[in-house]
């Protein structure tokens, strides 16, 4: 070792960030274990590199005590006292024992710790990066596939994009660009692990906070989002001023904020209903595209109760049941849906006595 090597170690310090001390004192470390390991000795060593110089010297630990037993761990009184005159019984007595050779040892040794200490501070700084971007959205390019996973390569590493996280509609090849959802970050011995989605809520929520400024700025917030990826998505907005349409917002001048966010999603249908603390408004708004005449909440249960226009009971159900099953995911409420005609025969509700519930919502193919 020499000044050569002390001065690469502040080189490393200034460009990678990791602390010159830290380095030294794993490099000691190794060098106790590659003293044992090359030399074949159980004694206790110390090995001391000076900070300025790199000069390297090995030192066994010896206990001072009255009569030797076991000469590789234990050294007399009086002979502890030839080297320092001040060692007292129970004292430790260091010896150098550095060895002849020991330079060739410590420059393979050293090469193998800060190759492995750079290593680690680069998978903790790239960690550090995106744990904080956890629930955010990433673009990547696709780089390989197997029967389980395609991997994306997001710049500094490599992430997971499960095939069960991807849309129906996704169809990607190798060096596709793609955009996702980081589900989960993961710290392994291995460096980091991240996870994407394309099927997660949370996609579509970060997508409108990309494309509408009044989110992004806290003006409109989203209160709810139900998702059934690459089919339909509801999300519910609230504006905290009055003057700011929370609906429209979304929308976008003749379409264009929400359409970006339909073709990034392959066409996924999104219908953006306007929230409210009354239950039957909100419900109401949640079957857009149906017409509403009447919601009856039971708290209890908490369900609530829809009558539609006869010739409104499927699409408010939807294909499948996916409208109602979408609504009931938006509100958090069970939603039994009638027809005008069941209504009158099952509760004895005249149509006379029904009205149309004013509905605040957009639907976007």
């Amino acid at each position: 070792m020499s000044m050569d090597f002390i001065e690469a170690l502040s080189e490393i310090e200034r460009e990678k960030g990791i602390s010159k001390d830290i380095l030294i004192e794993a490099l000691e470390a190794a060098l106790i274990s590659s003293y044992k390991r090359n030399f074949n000795t159980a004694q206790n060593v110390r090995v001391d590199i000076n900070r300025f110089t790199g000069v390297i010297k090995v030192y066994a630990r010896k206990t001072v005590v009255d009569e030797v037993f076991d000469p590789r761990l234990e050294i007399s009184v009086e002979a502890s006292r030839e080297l320092n005159p001040h060692y007292q019984l129970d004292d430790i007595a260091e010896i150098e024992v550095t060895p002849r050779d020991f330079g060739r040892i410590a420059a393979q040794t050293a090469k193998q710790v800060v190759t492995q200490r750079i290593r680690e501070a680069e998978r903790g700084l790239i960690y550090n990066a995106f744990i904080d971007k956890e629930e955010d959205i990433v673009n990547g390019i696709v780089q390989r596939q197997d029967v389980r996973n395609l991997f994306i390569d997001l710049g500094k590493v490599e992430a997971v994009l499960p095939l069960t996280e991807l849309m129906p509609t996704d169809k990607f090849k190798h060096g596709d660009r793609v955009k996702s959802f980081i589900t989960k970050v993961e710290n392994t011995t291995k460096g980091p692990q991240i996870f994407l989605s394309r099927t997660h809520p949370g996609l579509l929520k970060r997508l409108f906070e990309l494309e509408v400024p009044e989110i992004y700025d806290g003006v409109v917030e989203i209160r709810s989002v139900a998702r059934e990826a690459g089919f339909r998505s509801k999300i519910a907005v609230h504006s905290r001023n009055d003057e700011v349409d929370p609906v429209g917002s979304c929308v976008g001048q003749k379409g264009m904020r929400v359409q970006m966010i339909v073709t990034e999603l392959k066409g996924e249908k999104i219908d953006i209903v306007r929230w409210s603390d009354s239950v039957e408004e909100y419900v109401a708004n949640a079957l857009s595209p149906s017409k509403v005449l009447e919601v009856i909440v039971y708290e209890q249960e908490k369900m609530a109760r829809v009558i539609v226009p006869d010739y409104q009971l499927s699409l408010a159900i939807g294909i499948k049941g996916q409208n109602a099953r979408l609504a009931a995911k938006l509100t958090g409420w069970k939603i039994d849906i009638k027809s005008e005609t069941q209504a009158e025969q099952e509760y004895g509700r005249p149509k006379s006595a029904m009205s149309t519930m004013h509905q605040d919502s957009v639907s976007v193919d």
